[in-house]
């Protein structure tokens, strides 16, 4: 299999997927008027954790919520008699109402967590998640730069760029809740991905040590070949992992799960097709 000789088509692929995700977060910011969904821990709100003494719908909820005008909160079942919400800022005296109403019309209820964050502290928040994206690919890129060459970190760097952003576009698509875990997932997703490049790149550098005169595509292609298989193994188990999680791990570790699917098996195809064949187009240039 010549993966290097299609790496036109390697590139094709990410390229239209790297745009689908850039239109998705501007199309979101035009029609909804932001990027993504973004949780209380970025925009602040309350969040109110509730123990049911019954079963209850979250559309009983809903309606509840309505009546004060809180029709657009987010409700999510986190137990088997456990609502989530998280809603815009709640005053005191509201929330007291609310659950005193909720309790009255719904068989009883305990409040387990009550938590505001304000805007600032939102504002914050976003500040620090970026400043440790941008600390990650720091450190990524000198390490990668001492341990083999520049061209290799930078190469690194790209397919990370290239998970992050199909990771934060899937979860844009699908409009689902983006607070401080997900900055979590993509960190744990970028960890993973160098992992498996850096694996390849030791290979790459193992066979251009021994005797031959095959040109550098081929020594690339040869080390690509030989760890494919160690590649595929390691992120289908994971997948498995996370599967496991995303469908018997309730509501609060789904937005997680769901974006370390899809950036774990970005970041297995990045570490293959893209990668390595930057570094081979750059010294191809050379």
């Amino acid at each position: 299999m010549n993966i290097i000789g299609k790496t036109r088509l390697w590139f094709f692929i990410s390229g239209t997927l790297i745009v689908i995700s850039l239109a998705t977060l501007v199309g979101n910011g035009v029609m909804r008027g932001k990027p993504m969904n973004f949780g209380i821990d970025f925009t602040g709100g309350t969040l109110l954790n509730l123990r049911f003494a019954q079963n209850i719908t979250v559309a009983q909820v809903r309606e509840i919520l309505h009546a004060h005008n809180l029709g657009g909160a987010v409700i999510q079942r986190s137990g088997e008699r456990d609502i989530l919400i998280r809603s815009e800022p709640i005053e005191g005296e509201v929330r007291q109402k609310i659950v005193s109403e909720l309790a009255e019309k719904l068989g009883g209820v305990e409040l387990l967590e009550a938590d505001t964050i304000g805007p600032l502290i939102g504002a914050e928040l976003r500040l620090q998640a970026l400043w440790a994206l941008i600390i990650a690919m720091a450190g990524i890129l000198i390490y990668i730069s001492f341990r083999f060459e520049f061209i290799y970190a930078v190469a690194g760097v790209l397919a990370l760029f290239h998970d992050a952003i199909i990771s934060t576009g899937f979860m844009a698509l699908l409009w689902r809740n983006v607070d401080i875990t997900f900055i979590a997932g993509i960190l744990t997703i970028l960890g993973y991905s160098i992992n498996d490049t850096v694996v390849i790149f030791d290979r790459i550098r193992e066979n251009m040590k021994k005797p031959g005169k095959k040109k550098f595509a081929e020594v690339v292609n040869q080390s690509l070949l030989e760890t494919m298989a160690r590649s595929i193994n390691t992120v289908l188990t994971v997948i498995v992992m996370v599967l496991a999680m995303l469908f018997f791990g309730g509501e609060n570790l789904r937005d997680l799960c769901l974006v370390l699917l899809i950036g774990f098996i970005a970041g297995t195809y990045s570490s293959i097709f893209i990668a390595s064949p930057i570094v081979v187009w750059w010294e191809t240039r050379k």
